[in-house]
């Protein structure tokens, strides 16, 4: 539904991408002046917009395309909101402020949000373009891994990190047969440590998945469809459905070409303003101070910054916090947060109770928490960050800290 033309032209903003971090973003605007722009989205995807955190749920036959929709058509027009999806933007003319999409369509902005994501990684190995080699990233892919998981029996999945964990346990859910391949020496080398990752590993062969760690992919094997992986080291699998989850690349080649300043990602100031002063962004293709994102919190914090100065409401400004990791693979708990690593100056306090299933590692730096790794037990994880991020002194606690906050607090009584 295109939106009432009223006698007093309202200003356009123009969102490319119709995914999370710009329908966010448009949300928190529509909080703050719901009137003050006429809006424009665009969306690569033929969809309204949907949660891909959800996805995986979507694999595993636990949930439906329809119960992880976060805004559907009938809410753009609800809003006013003119979607355009399926029709993705290609070229940005600064000079004449305007866009145009593949279908040729132009509209013209005030305010222009570029929120165009990421695009999965596919390892350019000899066979990456054979049928059966997909990435999972949005809901064509689970439909293909859904298919595939009818009509085939193996699947290889590149990437031992959460994404890939997901996908293997989804597509093992489905009935096939699920190795993971991992260029690293232990799983998810991001988010845990290697004594965590080695339970984590323990407990997913016990559900029936395989490992292959420090694994190089040197090729996948076929003529048409894909037919099995080979390695580096000779050996082969095989393989009829082979899973890119070899990490992302932020999508920047049309801000590029439209000469908006861009290094790894899209490069923003603390209030997601590009280069261009009428132009922001938001999400995944954005680099702020030399980083860039793929978790949900930080890119929250952005919309809500950017939305404020979208709103004329434009005093705050984007500050990156320490994250903090709260994952549920197949039904292990783990949770990450800070420096779980440590350096030479640091102290680890270790608790393992391997009947339980429990593993705990806090990482101390001058008398205060900076790190910690939980597996099996993460109730106390919350507690854990705020102490990470407030960086309050833990030395009258360090006795009982690995028991959590109960213990500390009776301490403190």
């Amino acid at each position: 539904m295109t939106p009432p033309v009223s006698s007093h032209a309202k200003p356009r903003l123009v969102v490319v991408g119709n995914g999370m971090a710009g329908m966010r973003t448009v949300e928190e605007l529509l909080k703050l002046a719901p009137d003050l722009y006429d809006i424009t989205v665009f969306g690569a995807e033929p969809h309204g917009n949907y949660n891909r955190i959800l996805l995986s749920p979507v694999l595993a036959g636990e949930k439906t395309v329809d119960d992880i929709m976060l805004n559907t058509r009938a809410w753009y027009g609800q809003h006013g909101i003119e979607l355009l999806a399926g029709d993705p933007v290609v070229a940005i003319d600064r000079p004449r402020r305007l866009v145009r999409s593949a279908s040729g369509k132009e509209v013209r902005y005030d305010r222009l949000l570029l929120a165009t994501g990421s695009k999965p990684f596919i390892i350019p190995v000899p066979g990456h373009t054979l049928d059966g080699v997909i990435a999972f990233r949005d809901i064509q892919d689970v439909e293909t891994m859904l298919h595939a998981a009818r009509n085939h029996r193996h699947a290889v999945v590149i990437g031992g990190g959460l994404l890939g964990l997901e996908a293997a346990n989804g597509l093992m859910r489905q009935g096939m047969d699920v190795t993971v391949v991992h260029l690293a020496d232990s799983l998810m080398e991001r988010q845990l440590d290697k004594p965590a990752a080695e339970l984590l590993k323990a407990a997913l062969e016990r559900k029936g998945l395989r490992f292959l760690l420090s694994a190089q992919t040197a090729a996948v094997l076929g003529s048409e469809r894909v037919t099995g992986v080979l390695f580096k080291d000779g050996t082969q699998i095989p393989a009829d459905l082979v899973v890119m989850t070899a990490g992302v690349r932020p999508n920047i080649e049309l801000a590029a070409s439209a000469g908006l300043r861009c290094e790894r990602a899209i490069v923003v100031d603390d209030t997601l303003q590009t280069f261009d002063p009428r132009i922001y962004a938001v999400g995944e293709c954005v680099q702020h101070r030399q980083a860039t994102f793929g978790l949900v919190a930080p890119i929250w914090d952005q919309a809500r910054v950017c939305a404020a100065h979208l709103a004329g409401a434009g005093h705050r400004r984007y500050v990156q916090q320490a994250t903090a990791t709260k994952l549920k693979v197949t039904g292990v708990d783990l949770y990450s947060a800070g420096d779980f690593i440590g350096g030479e100056s640091s102290e680890d306090l270790v608790l393992r109770d391997p009947r339980r299933g429990v593993y705990k590692r806090l990482v101390l730096q001058g008398g205060r928490l900076v790190g910690a790794v939980l597996y099996g037990d993460v109730q106390d994880g919350p507690w854990y960050f705020d102490l990470i991020q407030t960086g309050q002194p833990v030395a009258a606690l360090r006795q009982r800290l690995l028991f959590g906050k109960a213990q500390c607090e009776a301490l403190a009584a």
